[in-house]
């Protein structure tokens, strides 16, 4: 099963996310096999808002460990945790996409029927799919890491009128440098 977990800093825990980088970094690395892509939004200046980890998992139990369990989030880094079923739509991972190591995580929060369940055309995508409930049976939004020109060409991924909020943050490839 697909996971699509985010991380959102709390406000001014920077100086915290150094202190745990690699504690999660160590963490991470034990999912390594299973990631399909993983790394942080950013700021304007660059600063790090949050983390992105998309990857298999047994079931909803061990997505919600990994989530919960991150050094992190245990030591009050993040302000919430959004985690949500996912499907693969492209069936690859960001090592698979050529290109820039960087892009955009657009975030739609869906409500009404679901949109946007196919891949579309005419973008540059490095993960994209469905967010899900946790038996997989409710369409819940979706998400994309996209490369594109500007946050607002990053947007036009997704449906202009189907999600109820619409997130679009600087992101890049994540791991060890």
């Amino acid at each position: 099963m697909e996971f699509f977990c985010f991380h959102r800093d709390r406000a001014g825990s920077s100086a915290l996310r150094q202190e745990t980088l690699e504690a999660h970094w160590s963490y991470i690395d034990r999912y390594a096999t299973r990631m399909i892509a993983r790394g942080p939004t950013l700021d304007g200046d660059g600063t790090p808002t949050g983390s992105v980890h998309v990857l298999d998992l047994p079931d909803p139990a061990a997505a919600r460990a990994f989530a919960f369990d991150e050094p992190t989030y245990q030591a009050g880094g993040y302000r919430d945790v959004l985690l949500r079923r996912w499907r693969n739509i492209l069936g690859t991972t960001m090592w698979d996409s050529p290109g820039e190591p960087s892009g955009f995580l657009v975030l739609g929060l869906g409500e009404g029927a679901p949109a946007d369940v196919e891949r579309p055309d005419g973008h540059d995508l490095i993960a994209y799919g469905p967010l899900l409930s946790d038996d997989g049976g409710t369409w819940l939004g979706t998400a994309a890491l996209v490369r594109a020109a500007d946050p607002d060409a990053a947007r036009t991924v997704l449906a202009r009128d189907r999600y109820a909020v619409v997130e679009v943050r600087a992101w890049q490839f994540g791991g060890r440098r």
